[in-house]
């Protein structure tokens, strides 16, 4: 079966440009369109796409709002957040609220063919190393943001040590190296990590760790 995508975009000629290029890849099926993000909300409970492209900045109801409102909603479509610049504290929102990663409107064709099948797949696509310099600057503008760092008290030594790892954006056989461990071992490490604070992928880990404190910016 191939992947199923909602387009959603305020923009119509981004959401043309979107669906020709899609519509190039036979794994790859565009079944909806949304103008806003409350149209959004509404055709992923109708539509249930594997995939949602959202925009951010939208009439009606932006994409951060449509973005937690479409993962609450138990569908089980995954959200790739489309922004026009890297350091947009709407794509932090969106990683908040259950995104599975951001890539810029510009990115390459190629490149947002790839994003999609590995959010499909169950992958986060957005680098830990891009949201790490997007949190840096939003936690150095305002330290008062952040969460109880009690909630990783369910955490082991070696768990906390791991996920202070991937807060740097280390990859598992860099994580593996670092702490004279096999790869399958810091595989599992990770996989604890994230059931145990109920994250679903990487990038949330890394949000999760600067918003408790685990890490500071420009420490990681």
């Amino acid at each position: 079966m191939p992947i199923s995508v909602l387009v959603v975009d305020d923009q119509e000629l981004m959401r043309a440009g979107l669906r020709m290029v899609l519509g190039a890849h036979p794994d790859i099926e565009v079944v909806g369109e949304a103008d806003n993000g409350a149209t959004a909300i509404a055709r992923a409970g109708e539509l249930r796409p594997d995939v949602v492209l959202m925009d951010v900045r939208m009439p009606v109801t932006d994409g951060v709002t449509a973005t937690a409102r479409i993962i609450e909603s138990g569908c089980g479509s995954r959200v790739l957040v489309m922004t026009t610049f890297d350091l947009d504290e709407h794509a932090l929102g969106a990683l908040r609220a259950g995104a599975s990663g951001f890539l810029l409107k510009d990115t390459p064709p190629e490149d947002l063919i790839s994003a999609i099948r590995s959010v499909a797949a169950g992958d986060a696509v957005v680098s830990p190393k891009v949201t790490k310099r997007l949190l840096d600057r939003l936690i150095a503008e305002d330290p008062a943001a952040g969460r109880d760092p009690r909630v990783l008290e369910v955490l082991t030594a070696r768990e906390r040590e791991v996920l202070e790892h991937i807060a740097a954006g280390r990859s598992n056989a860099e994580i593996a190296g670092a702490l004279f461990l096999s790869e399958a071992t810091v595989k599992t490490h990770v996989g604890r990590v994230l059931t145990k604070l109920g994250l679903r992928d990487r990038v949330q880990a890394v949000v999760l760790a600067y918003e408790t404190g685990l890490v500071r910016p420009g420490n990681a």
